[in-house]
């Protein structure tokens, strides 16, 4: 397997999974609209490309982490894009966040051109990127998925194939569904104990060994109480993959009441100026209604009558 790998994106994600990358001793050709992020990488050993193209042309496995499905197609299939300079049995592991029909409609594009494609979304938040222990979810051909194995591995503690071309982008969009609804859910909880009145620390600390324990519990109470939402995982990104969730749910006849008032919460922060907060940042729909705010001192909040 080729040990220069192609990194196109350089994001909140993209950054911290290119330099587990150089860890891992993979030499890097990394290409980003951001110069400071390629520089950023170019300093720990990478090289820079001025486009897809170029890096196409100097790598046979290239990795995409891009926001929309929109982006993705055009560093794939679009001038100046990978398939200008890509040789035929070239990968792409496209680790963008789109939806399956994207996925696939990218996926049909390079294969005229005898490109193969993963499509293998990431779960974990910036946190997990940044130390190597994403999970990452992965769709397509079991061969091409074991001849990469090693360098998914470099970027996640757990790397599951989950069946053929558009399956990871699916599974993704289920994870999102989990995620994110616990996180709400979370949310109702947190704000009908503050407005009671109780120690919010403690009753973290008696509910999280129980049932109602969860990794996003885990993650997303201590940000809360710090009233820390420096984004890991945007609301903004988060409100573009429920999206896709009611759009891919829309096409496949499944109805999902409760992801559709997800959807009008995140379009509400957005409206609030909250779109660029950590998901944790949610809270501040149920706190805004209720009159409350959840911290660690956690000082019951009364509404002003009138």
């Amino acid at each position: 397997m080729e040990k220069t790998i192609g990194f196109i994106g350089l994001g909140i994600m993209g950054k911290p999974m290119a330099r587990n990358l150089i860890r891992a001793n993979y030499s890097l050709m990394v290409h980003d609209l951001n110069r400071s992020a390629v520089d950023e990488l170019v300093q720990l050993g990478a090289s820079a490309a001025s486009s897809a193209k170029e890096v196409a042309e100097n790598c046979k496995v290239i990795i995409t982490m891009l926001p929309k499905g929109q982006h993705v197609k055009m560093v794939a299939l679009g001038s100046n894009g990978i398939i200008e300079g890509a040789q035929p049995g070239t990968i792409v592991i496209d680790m963008s966040s789109i939806t399956p029909a994207e996925s696939i409609d990218i996926a049909k594009g390079l294969a005229e051109h005898k490109i193969e494609m993963l499509d293998a979304p990431v779960s974990g938040g910036e946190p997990k990127a940044i130390d190597g222990t994403l999970a990452i979810m992965v769709g397509g051909n079991q061969t091409v998925f074991e001849s990469v194995r090693n360098v998914l591995d470099a970027m996640g503690a757990s790397v599951t194939l989950v069946g053929g071309t558009g399956c990871g982008s699916t599974a993704k969009l289920a994870n999102q569904i989990i995620v994110n609804l616990n996180i709400a859910a979370m949310s109702e909880a947190l704000v009908l104990a503050a407005k009671a009145g109780i120690n919010i620390e403690k009753m973290y600390e008696a509910i999280r060994g129980g049932l109602a324990g969860s990794t996003v519990l885990d993650a997303k109470v201590p940000m809360i109480l710090e009233r820390n939402f420096n984004p890991g995982g945007k609301i903004a990104i988060n409100m573009k993959d429920i999206t896709n969730v009611i759009a891919t749910s829309h096409d496949l006849d499944v109805p999902l009441p409760l992801t559709s008032q997800l959807l009008e919460i995140f379009h509400a922060l957005k409206a609030d100026g909250k779109v660029n907060l950590d998901h944790s940042g949610i809270i501040q729909f149920y706190e805004k209604v209720a009159n409350v705010t959840v911290n660690r001192t956690n000082e019951k909040l009364v509404a002003k009558k009138g």
